[in-house]
């Protein structure tokens, strides 16, 4: 008789911040049923040319019992790839409402009409089979941001999702400290927690203390103020709207994402006693000194609200010399150039920038720093630590913090490794398939698609394509054609020579072929890219991509 396991199996996650999709599974290996836990996405950068969204692939679940895909908060790393991910992953899901109305949204956008979604209350239960799941409040820098301890007949797991320890949260209740104590008390085999901040000692800070440091310097600015921040952070978005009211400027909203996160905080009663924005019509009628627009884009997004503001392509907002911007948000890992970019346009309209650098306070991380990881430990008291949401170097750091306060096991899987939990020493006994999916034009394409390796290899070394003509009797019927892109020449003269001499180069090349021969294209083009290669490779130290075409007369 097989026997009964419980085990945990990130899918994505662990070893990255972002692209969260983590699972529980209980029964024999032969059978297991599972939850999962977010199905979240990260984001393309200068590795990626042309992929914005990247989200976890799920080959593993194929055939699987999957009960149910419990959300623990709105951000996307946690929620973004419900929509891409739905067909393949069908089963009920459950937020909380906040949560659940930004799902929703999403589902309508992606054209899913037969989601199972459950709106579970703050500190709610749901059953699923063996998993008795307990919804647990925490602060993060989003509404409604949720634990879950997970029962079931081998042993309760805290999953922590992201969270910080915030006394005087501007949104929603503090930190269930009850709740979570007593919880330890019962017992609780392993924590699955949050490795963001492993490195920073003490405290993340208050979002109150934001609040006080935004209002004082908002109060030194004259004209126009624009604040960047985190759409999804509706404490931030609290802070800053309150901030603006007590200098006497009216919130304008710029970006879709700002206006969707708004109307969904405003859906579970936060934001009260908050003046409506304005529209961005009106906020151009005010002096400058009675406006403020609270913008997204503080990554530098290409298409988001600042980046276009900077840019001087935005239909409505402006800004110009003696106007102020306000990043009131963390440097996300990779965006540094973007961010930087960013900026540097807007000193260029004569923006003053500000930044946390220059005004420490005008922003707390979201994450829990050394100290507050203590005190987790402390309320939960776990016989197991697994680090997650972090690098490599995040979890291992994790692990041994966890270690040095005397938690007994620590496990630090890879995506894809398979920790049993219980019966018997926590360890990681299989891998299974994992990796990425990249959303490219609509469709999801594996990691290593071609397309994408061809962009890359074009990105870096560039094209030529190569065309010509040949007739019934495979005889060349026109000139050779040679083009280049993404290539350097010094000047028209170069061009000329250069691209003059690879064209007798493939009309020589051609000639050579036997008639049989270059009656097959494959044989044609085959013989053609390894002259141009060449040729490419002593002018520019390049093995560009070729394209040949050839015409059949």
């Amino acid at each position: 008789m097989s026997t009964n396991e419980l085990v945990f199996l990130p899918l994505g996650g662990s070893n990255e911040i972002g692209m969260n999709l983590n699972l529980y599974g209980f029964g024999p290996a032969d059978d297991r049923q599972w939850i999962i836990a977010d199905v979240g996405v990260t984001f393309g950068d200068l590795t990626t040319p042309g992929i914005e969204v990247i989200v976890p692939d799920p080959e593993f679940l194929k055939g699987e019992t999957i009960l149910g895909i419990i959300l623990t908060h709105a951000h996307e790393d946690h929620i973004g790839a419900i929509g891409w991910l739905w067909d393949r992953i069908k089963a009920p899901v459950y937020a909380t409402p906040f949560t659940a109305f930004l799902v929703r949204e999403k589902l309508r956008e992606a054209g899913v009409d037969d989601c199972d979604l459950t709106e579970v209350p703050l500190g709610g239960h749901v059953k699923l089979g063996p998993f008795d799941i307990e919804y647990v409040t925490l602060t993060h820098s989003i509404a409604e941001p949720n634990g879950l301890f997970i029962t079931t007949p081998l042993g309760t797991v805290f999953h922590t999702g992201d969270w910080k320890i915030d006394e005087d949260p501007i949104t929603g209740a503090p930190t269930d400290v009850d709740r979570i104590t007593a919880l330890g008390d019962k017992g609780v085999l392993a924590m699955v927690c949050d490795s963001t901040n492993v490195f920073v000692e003490g405290s993340a800070g208050s979002e109150a203390m934001v609040r006080d440091e935004l209002t004082k310097l908002i109060a030194t600015l004259k004209r126009r103020v624009a604040v960047a921040c985190f759409a999804s952070n509706v404490a931030r978005v609290d802070s800053v709207m309150r901030a603006a009211a007590a200098c006497g400027r009216q919130v304008c909203l710029v970006g879709r994402s700002m206006h969707r996160i708004t109307a969904a905080a405003r859906h579970v009663g936060l934001l009260d006693g908050i003046p409506d924005p304005i529209s961005e019509g009106e906020a151009a009628g005010l002096k400058p000194n009675q406006v403020l627009y609270l913008c997204t884009g503080s990554q530098g997004e290409p298409r988001a609200a600042l980046s276009r503001i900077a840019d001087g392509n935005h239909p409505q907002v402006k800004l110009a010399a003696g106007d102020a911007c306000v990043f009131s948000s963390r440097v996300i890992p990779g965006n540094e150039i973007p961010i930087r970019s960013l900026q540097n346009r807007l000193s260029d309209l004569g923006v003053e920038i500000h930044t946390e650098r220059d005004h420490p306070g005008i922003h707390v991380s979201g994450h829990p720093c050394r100290d507050e990881l203590k005190q987790m430990y402390a309320w939960v008291r776990p016989t197991i630590a697994v680090p997650t949401h972090g690098e490599r170097r995040h979890l291992l750091k994790h692990a041994a913090l966890a270690d040095e306060i005397g938690i007994r096991y620590q496990v630090t899987p890879h995506n894809g490794e398979l920790v049993r939990l219980a019966p018997g020493l926590p360890e990681i006994t299989d891998e299974v398939p994992s990796g990425r999916l990249f959303v490219d034009g609509g469709m999801l394409v594996p990691e290593a698609s071609d397309a994408l390796r061809e962009r890359r290899h074009a990105a870096h070394n560039g094209m030529i394509f190569v065309a010509f003509a040949l007739d019934s009797r495979n005889r060349l019927a026109s000139i050779v054609d040679v083009r280049g892109l993404g290539l350097a020449f010094e000047n028209e003269d170069t061009i000329s020579d250069q691209l003059e001499a690879m064209c007798n180069m493939v009309e020589k090349t051609v000639q050579n072929l036997s008639s049989e021969q270059r009656d097959e294209d494959e044989i044609v083009e085959a013989a053609v890219a390894r002259v141009v290669k060449k040729a490419a490779q002593s002018i520019w130290d390049r093995r560009p991509i070729v394209e040949t075409i050839i015409l059949r007369t």
